[in-house]
């Protein structure tokens, strides 16, 4: 593995909220780190966005170990398709954490698939929650901060894996009415990171 800033990279060795930048970076300029495809644009990536990654991730799994190794392919997937970013579409923190989000839903669905009991992996979740630290979690914590009706859609659509349309049904909403909501939600959760 290549060592990126003194961490390891591609590996599940790499701890949210260690190594925080003084300032923020820019969006824009983060971008063109990554893709450049460069171990800076990487490095600045983690530190800038690892804790809110990680958080999205572990509400999902609620497992350190699973969330840990997930937020690792998280990082790799939005590096590596840097260049797939459209801000037309939407903003990079909701980009990114719509991959966060999807690549722990991906867990999920290959551990239901291969449903198979390991008494090793058993033993090593219990350890792993009983070791887990609620302060390395920031976003479930922005989450409970928004307005009940904005706390309910992000709750299904980025937590319980609900798409879009089953989260307007299950609310009794026009989908443009929960689209319009989701995405003010996630404004909301985007300034309270800066």
């Amino acid at each position: 593995m290549d060592s990126i800033g003194g961490k390891q990279a591609g590996g599940p060795y790499l701890r949210p909220g260690k190594g925080q930048p003084d300032l923020p970076m820019s969006d824009d300029r983060m971008i063109r780190l990554l893709q450049r495809n460069g171990p800076e644009g990487l490095s600045l990536l983690y530190d800038q966005y690892a804790k809110a990654l990680y958080g999205v991730i572990y509400h999902v799994l609620q497992n350190t170990e699973a969330a840990e190794e997930v937020l690792q392919d998280a990082m790799m997937k939005i590096w590596k398709n840097a260049s797939n970013f459209d801000p037309g579409k939407g903003s990079f923190l909701n980009w990114i954490l719509q991959i966060a989000r999807n690549a722990a839903i991906d867990r999920v669905r290959l551990k239901r698939f291969s449903n198979v009991s390991d008494p090793i992996e058993s033993a090593s979740q219990n350890q792993a929650e009983a070791t887990f630290n609620p302060e390395t979690v920031d976003v479930p914590d922005l989450v409970r901060k928004l307005e009940p009706a904005q706390r309910e859609i992000i709750e299904l659509v980025y937590f319980q894996g609900y798409s879009q349309s089953e989260a307007a049904e299950a609310l009794g909403l026009p989908l443009g009415t929960l689209k319009s909501r989701l995405y003010n939600a996630i404004n909301k959760l985007g300034s309270m990171f800066t």
